[in-house]
């Protein structure tokens, strides 16, 4: 079981760019996602989508996302 909680998109969004994520560029719903020394990220959710505690530990994973930051 994940040690993460459910999460609304617009949230986690919020906690990448707190965390120092920009918004590199968008195409539709696709946004991408960079920071310094990390590859880029592809945020492909939409606002109001609840993202579930398995993908939001596989976001955390790719993005450096700590629970403290949600």
């Amino acid at each position: 079981m994940s040690q993460w909680p459910s999460i609304r998109a617009r949230l986690l969004l919020a906690a990448l760019l707190r965390i120092g994520w920009t918004l590199k560029r968008q195409s539709g719903s696709h946004k991408t996602l960079a920071r310094g020394g990390w590859p880029d990220y592809v945020f492909a959710f939409h606002d109001g989508e609840e993202i579930g505690s398995r993908m939001l530990a596989r976001v955390a994973k790719h993005t450096g996302l700590r629970r403290e930051d949600l």
